[in-house]
């Protein structure tokens, strides 16, 4: 009996992964219609079912509050909002699910970067009875600069608006008007209503005018292994395997995670900082060797040859090498309560690469709520979004966010307190 156990245990894990986030404005139901996701593909266990149909007695509420699944926070609970990001993980048949809930609030942009950031799809929900907002431009900005490639824009409480066409349509319009301000390529557009269940894993009944996929049949099926930079080869060094071992007594492996591209035995590489050549020996994982390996896996390489290689250096194909350079622009996402200083000195944590920097320049604040650039107003605070220059102490092997979202990539950190106070997109 244990070899079906055995063949379904690997399947699962052999599923495809699918990472999205919800954003939206306040009350635009982000939290029922995960909820509704989870309740209709029977993703809920029966002690979280009966936690809260309880709770929502207590509240006096007619229908179960599906939104309770996901603001797990006692403070969102008591006020009925999501004020940090909740993450879920449930699977159908034909994939896994990672959901980051995220904020409506304006003054948790921050929290809607940190959990959008390794996102493959965003839906952004719209309250149909109020239409395009300021915070559906906000979200869709943070969205596209965070390239996701794909955002799914959901016309959600489609029952109080009865379920007009003309009222969907008219949404549509509207946010197609600023699309092409954002750099997504893939906008797909959906009528649901979370409360009752249209369109989100089941068919509406009462919207026979929308043709399209539900939502949960997008999610299955939208095609995301193209998402992953497979051109440019990446493998920053994490760290150095010495197993001092009889059996491995001379085994020196470089151990950490492909951020791109697709490395073989005997490929030609070059390591970086020295700028030294050599060629891949061998490419191991825990349980096996293999010969060919690609973005996002997690290996152990070996060279030929006996070059003096740590953890923050880069291992790269040579006939397609990164950036390097101490001067580096960045669209940086400010956390801190504390304004970004001019001159002001932090870390820089890049890939597993740790250094110093300061701040040469601010070159403008974004406007995330008009897409406009403010050349005049350059005090950066919580959860401003700018572009900022900065000099390091030592070079950065890296590709623009555009084209490599983790050699793209970093976070700052404060000198002082050792707390991150930024996210920065190299541009």
């Amino acid at each position: 009996m244990s070899a079906p156990a055995e063949q379904s245990t690997k399947g699962y894990l052999d599923m495809q992964l699918l990472r999205f986030t919800t954003a939206g404005s306040v009350d635009d139901g982000k939290s029922t219609l995960i909820g509704r996701l989870l309740y209709d593909s029977k993703s809920i266990f029966e002690d979280q079912m009966e936690a809260i149909e309880l709770s929502s007695k207590r509240k006096g509420e007619k229908n179960v509050n599906l939104a309770l699944l996901t603001d797990g926070l006692r403070a969102e609970r008591e006020q009925g909002i999501t004020i940090d990001v909740a993450y879920r993980y449930f699977a159908t048949p034909k994939r896994k699910f990672i959901i980051a809930d995220t904020p409506g609030h304006i003054q948790y942009t921050r929290n809607m970067v940190t959990g959008a950031s390794t996102a493959n799809l965003a839906i952004v929900l719209i309250d149909a009875r109020h239409g395009v907002v300021e915070q559906t431009l906000r979200h869709s900005y943070i969205a596209s600069l965070l390239q996701i490639p794909h955002i799914v824009v959901c016309v959600n409480k489609m029952d109080l608006v009865e379920y007009s066409e003309e009222k969907y349509s008219e949404i549509k319009t509207r946010f197609l008007e600023f699309a092409p301000k954002l750099a997504v390529k893939d906008i797909r557009f959906i009528p649901i209503s979370a409360l009752i269940g249209d369109n989100v894993v089941k068919r509406s009944k009462t919207m026979d005018w929308y043709n399209g996929a539900t939502l949960m049949h997008t999610l299955e099926n939208i095609y995301i292994a193209g998402d992953q930079n497979h051109t440019d080869a990446r493998f920053p060094v994490q760290y150095v395997v010495r197993p001092q071992s009889d059996k491995y007594h001379d085994y020196r492996g470089y151990a950490g995670r492909i951020d791109g591209g697709i490395f073989n035995v005997g490929d030609k590489v070059t390591l970086l900082p020295g700028g030294r050549e050599s060629k891949i020996k061998s490419i191991d994982t825990l349980n096996e060797t293999l010969e060919t390996a690609f973005a996002p896996q997690s290996v152990t390489m070996t060279i030929e040859d006996d070059i003096d290689i740590s953890r923050g250096d880069m291992i790269v194909k040579s006939d397609n090498i990164p950036n390097q350079s101490q001067e580096i622009t960045a669209m940086i996402s400010w956390f801190s309560e504390k304004s970004l200083a001019l001159k002001g000195k932090y870390f820089i944590k890049h890939t597993t690469n740790e250094l110093r920097c300061m701040v040469t320049d601010i070159k403008f604040k974004m406007d995330i709520n008009s897409l406009e650039r403010n050349y005049d107003d350059k005090k950066i605070e919580m959860n401003d979004i700018a572009r900022v220059s900065f000099k390091t102490t030592k070079p950065v092997f890296f590709d623009s966010y555009r084209k490599n979202r983790y050699t793209g990539s970093f976070i700052l950190v404060d000198e002082g307190t050792n707390e991150t106070v930024g996210a920065g997109m190299i541009v």
